[in-house]
């Protein structure tokens, strides 16, 4: 089963939009950071090629996960995309100790910043900027339910806590308070490398096939027995591919029922499932009961 033309489509538009914002906004946090010597700024600059990286290789694994199933990957390509969020974690991962080691140093060390009007500046269009990348990108996971531009979009999220601090630690800096600009770094730092961890966690889950949660799999369930003629329903297991899951079940028939009757049950069961969790590829065991 192969990935839709509109999903296919959104997950393109949104892994270029995130690399086109990772970029843009790292060319407006260089200068500012030029001019400022900020850290927060730096953290936020450091972050935002990180991004740029991560999304970078979000865009190859997206591309390749839309690759159709062929002999070698029955299943599809769809894994890429978890791969894809581990990478983009060890690209969040060593942003965070990027910042970390900086923010400690000018704690120790507090330089004046400069340019400030300009920082801010940057950082009101960061926020801009990603604030409308969200928004995208929340409509690509409702729709496509993909592993990537989940991952992604959680980095981000974490990118506008870090530039709301950054414009905050900007302002307070501004009127006088210089080692808060450090202090938020560090702070930071701490809630990237958190975000990482949780990047990890829902990328292991993919790759170790962990089970679609309780009530999904208890409303595949009914839906199966709702279907006339089905006596029940056990053994169900499920899986997540990049957009696409994947469900088995054993279905129990009565056993008087000629081959094709049988047949037809499991392919209704399969209609019933598909129609409500339209991402789903079920495959159907069926087992006569005397």
């Amino acid at each position: 089963m192969t990935v839709s033309p509109r999903h296919a489509r959104l997950l393109r538009q949104a892994t270029a939009a995130a690399l086109a914002t990772a970029l843009l906004l790292a060319g407006a946090k260089a200068v500012a950071w030029w001019l400022s010597g900020s850290v927060s700024l730096l953290a936020g600059l450091t972050d935002s090629l990180l991004d740029g990286a991560a999304s970078l290789l979000n865009l190859i694994a997206v591309h390749y996960s839309l690759r159709p199933a062929d002999d070698d990957h029955r299943y599809g390509h769809g894994k890429a995309e978890a791969l894809a969020g581990l990478a983009q974690a060890m690209f969040v991962g060593a942003s965070a100790v990027l910042v970390a080691l900086q923010a400690w140093d000018r704690l120790h060390h507090p330089e004046p910043l400069g340019a400030a009007a300009l920082g801010i500046a940057v950082m009101l269009l960061s926020l801009a900027l990603t604030v409308a990348l969200l928004l995208f990108q929340r409509h690509v996971v409702r729709v496509t339910g993909s592993t990537a531009i989940r991952a992604d979009s959680l980095h981000y999220r974490s990118d506008l806590l870090l530039n709301g601090g950054i414009l905050l630690a900007l302002v307070l800096t501004a009127f006088g308070w210089q080692q808060l600009d450090a202090v938020f770094g560090l702070g930071i730092a701490a809630y990237i490398l958190w975000s990482a961890i949780g990047i990890v966690r829902e990328a292991v889950a993919v790759l170790m096939d962990e089970e679609l949660t309780p009530d999904i799999a208890e409303r595949m369930q009914a839906l199966t027995r709702a279907v006339p003629g089905v006596l029940g329903v056990h053994d169900l297991r499920t899986r997540v591919s990049g957009t696409r899951w994947f469900v088995q079940l054993h279905l129990e028939l009565p056993g008087e029922l000629s081959l094709r009757e049988a047949h037809q049950r499991c392919e209704e069961v399969a209609k019933a499932i598909r129609a409500e969790f339209p991402r789903t590829e079920v495959l159907v065991h069926a087992d006569p009961v005397t």
